[in-house]
């Protein structure tokens, strides 16, 4: 690598151990929480869930940038993201936990008791994902200024994806939490306030352990990684920090794309309470019956689950390595209509098989479709975050200032506004055929007592959970390639630029030695 400066391999483990915790955390509060805690368990109307994710997402277009502004503004003897990756773990887990304790000692049997509950949701998700930023932005924006070898950045940013997806075990604190409750619940009927708490108290058990090994994980970036590119010792007000976001073509563009993408969320957000509710009809401990365990029930859970996960797992994995070789902006494309292509063609096999996919032959060909649908999702994520590093280096040539908070906080929007997105057009189709609050309570005692989640209500619910996981993200990927079909960053500039940023850096360094940060 000659001169090129760059991480140990101790170091990326430490990096990548934190971007596990972080992630981990992440999908136990946007599906254990959001997609499924909040409808199914507190029972909340979706229309208020919207509300709520409105508020949330606008104040996150503007706490976003902020910290990436701060972050960018900072200077400390550890650099400008690893003070915030040291500190902000602990409030963050803390926080987390308190998200789930909502409703367990209130009286949701009264209109008072409701509300408190759907304020305490409010409050406590838009208080999390403000703190939760100032732990998002610096993990993403550390990738820069860990290496100035872009070989080994894309490397550490496919594998930074990798170890995010495999964080999204976070999601089966939806599982975990079902199995605990189950011991609560026992001798209880469903439908009561009494079985509905007990419910509640075997998420928040499931969530707290959950998060404190999470935490723990997360620390670890902040203690075991070190910034070893000098920046710019100019400071930018808030305004201007969001005048270079949006002045930077190449990077105006991946914003608008992972905007218009926004609705390829639906996959991780529904991912869990439909395999739950389609597969094992309301209840992950359904797979095992008086009888033992329900094979079919099981083979159809694996099929579908491997799928989605397998497919990202790969992808990411393959990614840096197709990048060597495909330009980054055709990739880019391709796992976007790619991705496209087979969330499309999952709706069009449950309407092959009218509607009933829980067989062995259905759910293959949907687990199949699922491999191919989140390969295109994990792809177009690790290419989203190169391409962000590498708009990072533009600006630097071309302006002299090296934008790393502003730019990720970028990437830490498109996320939470995409996942927000999502979850509106979730709460509207759900809305509109009446899947929300009472209604699911309802259908959760009538499960219990025998109903089939397929046929229930003509299948309507069912219905509109598959159009929401492939229909929407099929429009959302095909969308999202419009804005980066011209993109104004190719690899050829890109490795120019670099290349006489490198040669720069390294002259100043030899002439101030005592600049170079260190850890």
């Amino acid at each position: 690598m000659g001169d090129k400066r760059t991480y140990t391999k101790k170091e990326a483990g430490m990096y990548l151990t934190g971007m596990f915790g972080q992630n981990m955390i992440y999908n136990i509060i946007a599906t254990g929480l959001v997609s499924f805690y909040l409808q199914y368990v507190l029972y909340i109307p979706v229309t208020a869930i919207g509300v709520i994710l409105v508020i949330a997402r606008v104040w996150d277009a503007i706490n976003d940038p902020i910290m990436g502004s701060i972050v960018d503004r900072t200077k400390s003897k550890w650099g400008k993201c690893r003070p915030y990756l040291i500190y902000a773990p602990i409030p963050i887990g803390l926080i987390t936990i308190l998200t789930f304790v909502n409703g367990i000692y209130t009286n949701a049997t009264t209109g008072a008791g409701r509300v408190m509950i759907v304020i305490w949701a409010g409050v406590s998700y838009i208080l999390w994902g403000m703190v939760y930023t100032v732990g998002d932005v610096p993990i993403w924006g550390i990738t820069s200024l860990m290496s100035e070898d872009q070989d080994q950045r894309s490397k550490i940013l496919g594998l930074a994806r990798v170890v995010a997806g495999v964080g999204g075990i976070g999601v089966l604190v939806v599982q975990i939490g079902q199995a605990l409750g189950s011991v609560f619940t026992d001798g209880l009927t469903a439908g009561t306030p009494e079985y509905n708490v007990a419910v509640q108290k075997g998420f928040l058990i499931g969530v707290v352990v959950l998060t404190v090994i999470s935490t723990i994980c997360f620390q670890m970036a902040g203690i075991g990684t070190k910034e070893r590119i000098k920046t710019s010792e100019e400071r930018h007000t808030i305004t201007e920090s969001f005048k270079i976001m949006w002045k930077c073509k190449p990077f105006r563009q991946i914003l608008i794309s992972g905007i218009l993408r926004s609705p390829i969320q639906l996959m991780m957000l529904l991912a869990m309470s439909f395999a739950t509710y389609y597969f094992c009809n309301g209840d992950f401990m359904n797979l095992f019956g008086d009888n033992g365990i329900n094979i079919k029930m099981l083979v159809s859970v694996a099929f579908v689950a491997c799928g989605i996960f397998l497919g990202q797992f790969i992808s990411m994995a393959l990614a840096p390595v197709f990048a060597k070789k495909i330009e980054n902006k055709t990739l880019y494309n391709i796992y976007s209509i790619g991705g496209g292509v087979a969330f499309l063609m999952l709706y069009v096999i449950y309407r092959i098989f009218d509607g009933d996919v829980t067989g062995y032959v259905g759910s293959a060909l949907t687990g199949v479709m699922f491999f191919f649908a989140s390969a295109g999702f994990g792809g177009v994520n690790v290419m989203q975050s190169v391409m962000i590093a590498d708009c990072v280096d533009y600006e630097e040539y071309n302006n002299g200032i090296r934008p790393d908070g502003i730019f990720f906080s970028g990437q830490s929007f498109i996320t939470k506004l995409s996942g927000g997105i999502a979850a509106i057009i979730q709460s509207a189709v759900y809305g509109y055929i009446g899947f929300s609050d009472k209604a699911i309570e309802i259908m959760n005692a009538d499960l219990v007592n025998g109903a089939s989640f397929i046929t229930y209500n003509g299948g309507s619910y069912a219905n509109a959970m598959f159009i929401l996981l492939s229909v929407f993200p099929a429009v959302g990927m095909f969308l999202a390639v419009i804005p980066t079909a011209k993109y104004a960053l190719s690899d050829k500039e890109h490795k120019r630029m670099l290349n006489e940023l490198i040669a720069k850096r390294t002259k100043e360094s030899a002439e101030n030695p005592d600049d170079i940060q260190e850890a």
